[in-house]
């Protein structure tokens, strides 16, 4: 959901106007939960939004600059990748490790579900 919506259902409508008025896909906000994507994406279906929607993947190696920029958006970080970053504050090399492999396991996901996939960072 964007961060300046409502609601979920007030920022599904505003893509809805956006689509009817010319736009022929969408990027969603980065985010840490899979499914939450994939029943964002079946509302779409369900609304009749008809373009591809690609999911935004912000690969993490500084936690604690991904939890700021998280709280800024209204996206949760779930608490099984906030207990994979316990104790690596300076540990920067296995930050990356970490955060690599949990984009890697999101991104074959979201493959498998045929999702094309777009990548940020902060």
């Amino acid at each position: 959901m964007h961060p300046e919506a409502k609601s979920a259902q007030a920022d599904l409508l505003n893509l809805k106007r956006k689509v009817e008025a010319g736009a022929n896909r969408a990027i969603t906000q980065f985010f840490f939960d899979v499914e939450s994507y994939l029943r964002f994406r079946d509302r779409c279906v369900s609304a009749g939004i008809d373009v591809e929607i690609i999911p935004g993947i912000l690969p993490v190696s500084n936690f604690k600059q991904a939890k700021k920029f998280a709280d800024m958006t209204n996206v949760r970080i779930p608490v099984w990748m906030s207990k994979m970053f316990e104790g690596l504050d300076n540990d920067a090399e296995t930050r990356q490790l970490v955060g690599a492999n949990i984009a890697m396991d999101m991104v074959k996901i979201l493959s498998r579900e045929g999702s094309r996939i777009s990548t940020s960072t902060p």
